[in-house]
């Protein structure tokens, strides 16, 4: 733990310029939090008794944004990024569990802290007067818990993403979630229904990138329900095969857990398995088999994503990833750039990591497969040194070459350049002008003919 604060230049001046205006100026919330935990902040914010009219005065040499200014919030904008500095104040009643229907703006920290949601994000530091801590905070850091300022009830009625962002928390830092906040989290879980979807879907992807996500899904799943009810069925479904010592939620959990820290790997191991209770049939035997499940994964994650305001980007690689990942790829380098081609290096790589996730979290005896997977990874990255043919774009041939042989611009032009491909992706001729020339023509006959 750390009190002694590395604040950016920038940062600093805009506090100095505000002291000098004779205001007072704080930075509050998490870039503290982060400070005295040792870790980089994200971003800063300050907390001043300067009203909004006076910041965009003090700053009108600079760029400000009136971002907030029902609530006391002016962004000026930097250049290692935009800080938010909001008014001290006293927050009024909530109707709508995520705004004050009014605020009151106040003269002093003090008086602005209560309003805060965790006591760990309930500090303020000025560089000449330390850190100004009205609730435990550095306590409860040193004990690694995650505490409501007050009442934990009145706090997550104030704003009911609270209670996501406390077990992202849990989930980002480590830290254990205290009793009565804890209480208060499974109590009042069903406010979640009232946020709106693109806040649920930032604190999802956090939650789901932290370290200690296994912990928090394995706890915390009724909470997920509320907003993603989807994964009611896979909580203690047991799969009744061999490969498998967790039933499939638990299963997911270990898999999100051993992937890369990345929104797309970790979303799609969230999702892979949630079509598997749709598709469970048992055999005379008794080993349960799951068929087709990569499919309604797909579907089942389509539309929890679109639901919540998933980018395009994101919903459409995580589907991809889902689908394939039961996928068995050969040690061969042709399958290899077969896939390579129609993946994308950057997907195939992200797939292998999927497979390697997946074998983690199954029975300790199935998983002799990770050495397969880095054998793929190993034939993958050398092709890929030798700058291969993957696209049609790459091939040495062209629409303006088959014009040249007497094709006119059609469909059959597009299957010939990617029957061309094939054949190069398979090692059956080269990647050489006249080659490729010899073969269209053959091609042009065979397409007439047929």
């Amino acid at each position: 733990m750390s009190t002694e604060f590395n604040i950016p230049s920038e940062v600093l001046q805009i506090i100095t310029k505000l002291n000098e205006a004779g205001k007072q100026a704080f930075l509050v919330g998490g870039c503290v939090r982060d400070h005295i935990l040792g870790l980089t902040p994200n971003d800063y914010d300050i907390a001043s008794n300067a009203l909004p009219d006076e910041v965009m005065h003090i700053f009108s040499d600079l760029t400000v944004v009136p971002t907030g200014l029902k609530h006391g919030t002016v962004t000026v904008v930097t250049n290692i990024g935009p800080v938010e500095i909001t008014t001290f104040r006293r927050d009024g009643a909530y109707s709508d569990s995520r705004h004050p229907n009014s605020v009151e703006f106040a003269n002093n920290f003090k008086d602005d802290a209560p309003r805060r949601d965790f006591t760990i994000n309930a500090m303020g530091y000025h560089p000449l007067l330390g850190v100004r801590d009205y609730f435990g905070g550095i306590d409860d850091i040193n004990s690694r818990l995650i505490r409501c300022v007050g009442d934990a009830d009145t706090r997550f009625n104030e704003d009911a993403l609270r209670i996501l962002r406390a077990i992202r928390f849990s989930s980002q830092l480590g830290f254990e979630i205290e009793e009565k906040t804890k209480d208060s989290i499974l109590k009042n879980k069903q406010l979640l229904v009232s946020i709106s979807p693109e806040r649920i879907y930032v604190e999802l992807v956090k939650l789901l990138c932290g370290d200690n996500v296994l912990k928090v899904l394995s706890q915390y799943h009724s909470v997920l329900e509320v907003i993603i009810p989807e994964i009611k069925p896979m909580i203690n479904f047991d799969q009744h095969n061999f490969h498998h010592i967790y039933d499939v939620w638990t299963h997911t959990a270990h898999a999100v857990a051993s992937s890369p820290k990345t929104p797309t790997l970790r979303l799609a191991a969230f999702f892979h398995d949630i079509g598997k209770p749709h598709t469970f049939s048992l055999t005379n035997d008794g080993i349960g088999h799951f068929y087709g499940h990569s499919s309604v994964s797909c579907d089942i994650a389509s539309s929890v994503l679109k639901r919540l305001r998933c980018d395009n980007q994101t919903h459409d690689r995580v589907l991809t990833l889902i689908k394939y990942h039961d996928l068995q790829i050969q040690e061969d380098e042709s399958i290899i750039k077969k896939h390579l081609s129609k993946l994308s290096p950057e997907v195939f790589f992200e797939l292998i990591e999927m497979f390697r996730a997946d074998n983690l979290a199954i029975s300790p005896e199935f998983r002799s497969r990770q050495a397969h997977y880095d054998n793929l990874e190993a034939i993958a990255k050398r092709i890929l040194q030798e700058k291969p043919c993957l696209k049609v774009k790459d091939l040495h041939i062209n629409g303006n070459d088959l014009m040249g042989l007497g094709l006119s611009p059609s469909r059959k032009m597009g299957k010939i350049l990617n029957e061309l491909l094939d054949e190069v992706l398979c090692g059956r001729i080269q990647n050489d002008h006249q080659e490729l020339i010899q073969r269209a023509k053959e091609l042009i006959i065979q397409n007439v003919n047929d």
